[in-house]
């Protein structure tokens, strides 16, 4: 499709983006691209031999067959202008990827508000357990592939799928996998009947011998088995599923063992690897799709069992004077309400929450239910809040939280700069706290930097 074609990537250095340039260099096509900074993820593509332009840098389109750009690429971008002026064939990268998706024969998509990247990676280890050498494509770095993505095979294609944008409507899945659903987004859905009428479009998607696998105990996902002609396959705890996770417990650092009834008969026991309740319910999602696939019930515990979690996913980062210091990707209520019930089942003395507030919109309309949940900590330090997308327009900011944090008898501070965030850290912790970076901005730099304070 795309061999000998010369490519151009606008964004390349996104981890969605970075992940097409690799499918496409394995495709024989000439890749090129462009960021506003080098990264770790451009570096990698560098030494991959693509050519790639820091800034804006219209000539790079001259010579370009084809142009993708991401969701974030302004209209008026200068690349994108020019790839219009010279009538380039040109692909949001949603759309583009979907075409590409075309060209493997069992695409398995994995959506939903939380949990996509922790659900995906652990289908990921099972699929690579079991030796069937998938393509992968997940949003955050996963372990087992040293990156987050993977060349492989075209008989497997396990794929994130974001509904930002309504993006995964672009993608043409033959199995979804939808953890849940729930009000996020919001600067784009505007509300949360929109956000369900969206998945299930993205439900009608399937062709009739495809699978829907759901989560059975969420409310909000109940209307999608009336969506599709696929198969569906419930998972669950509350209600009863075609797989069902029972005799549920929690060691004092926080790792859930369980049982699973398939059809309501034994089936196996897993001894999770990662903290937290929540990866019960991933755990169920993704051995509930890999069981279409794979017969033998070994690859399952291995793959799960093996998994110890993405990057950014309540990642043990290491120690500052005894003190633990772990570092997770939330950025919305339920998130951090998960984050901080698996925190509460770690034994430790005092817990600090590091968090950075992500995008103004989301900032705002969930102020109250932030507030509500970061009581709860000990002490709690804000930071200036991540734009990603967004400008400083609705007159909020990170001391906005903190006020309506302390208003309802919480301890929390705004600290504004990474740097002196660490240094009052240095000064408070003690053996046996637990400091916790919480955000999808950068935040997690202050974790490193602890950490390489206690060398």
């Amino acid at each position: 499709m795309y061999k000998n074609k010369n490519v151009h990537l606008i964004g390349i250095g996104g981890v969605s983006m970075s992940g097409i340039a690799e499918m496409l260099i394995n495709l024989g096509a000439c890749v090129t691209g462009s960021d506003m900074a080098e990264s770790k993820i451009t570096k990698h593509l560098e030494q991959m031999g693509i050519k790639i332009f820091y800034g804006h840098y219209p000539e790079a389109i001259k010579n370009a067959d084809v142009v993708v750009y991401t969701a974030a690429i302004s209209k008026d971008d200068p690349e994108r202008l020019k790839a219009q002026e010279l009538k380039k064939e040109l692909y949001e990268r949603a759309e583009f990827l979907g075409q590409l998706m075309t060209l493997y024969k069992n695409r398995i998509c994995i959506s939903g508000t939380h949990g996509k990247s922790t659900t995906t990676g652990m289908i990921s280890s099972i699929f690579l357990e079991a030796k069937l050498n998938p393509t992968i494509q997940i949003g955050a770095i996963l372990p087992a592939i040293n990156s987050t993505s993977h060349i492989g095979s075209k008989d497997y294609l396990i794929m994130e799928a974001c509904e930002y944008v309504d993006s995964f409507l672009h993608f043409l899945p033959t199995a979804e996998v939808v953890t849940n659903i729930d009000n996020d987004h919001l600067d784009y859905f505007k509300n949360l009947d929109n956000i369900k009428k969206s998945f299930n479009k993205y439900a009608s998607l399937l062709p009739k011998d495809g699978y829907l696998i759901v989560n059975n105990d969420n409310q909000n996902s109940d209307d999608l088995k009336f969506n599709t002609t696929g198969k569906v396959i419930t998972y669950g705890i509350d209600k009863e599923s075609d797989f069902q996770a029972i005799n549920i417990k929690v060691d004092d650092e926080g790792f859930y063992s369980f049982d699973i009834l398939k059809d309501n008969a034994q089936f196996l026991s897993i001894n999770l690897q990662i903290k937290g309740f929540h990866n019960v319910y991933n755990a169920l999602a993704a051995i509930a799709i890999a069981s279409q696939y794979i017969t033998n019930v070994d690859f399952f515990k291995e793959g799960i069992e093996s998994y110890h979690g993405v990057e950014r996913r309540f990642e043990y980062i290491g120690t500052y004077h005894d003190a633990l210091i772990y570092d997770d990707y939330a950025h919305h209520p339920t998130e951090m309400q998960t984050t901080l019930e698996t925190l509460n089942k770690i034994v430790h003395k005092k817990t600090f929450a590091i968090f950075q507030p992500h995008t103004y919109s989301r900032t705002k309309e969930h102020m109250d239910s932030f507030a509500q949940i970061l009581k709860n900590f000990d002490e709690v330090i804000i930071a200036k809040i991540y734009p990603a997308r967004e400008t400083d327009d609705l007159g909020i900011s990170g001391n906005t939280l903190v006020d309506a944090i302390n208003k309802l008898g919480g301890n929390a501070v705004y600290i504004n700069n990474f740097d002196d965030i660490v240094t009052y850290l240095k000064d408070k912790l003690m053996p046996q706290d637990i400091a916790i970076t919480i955000g999808a901005g950068p935040i997690n730099e202050v974790a490193s930097k602890l950490k390489e304070k206690s060398k």
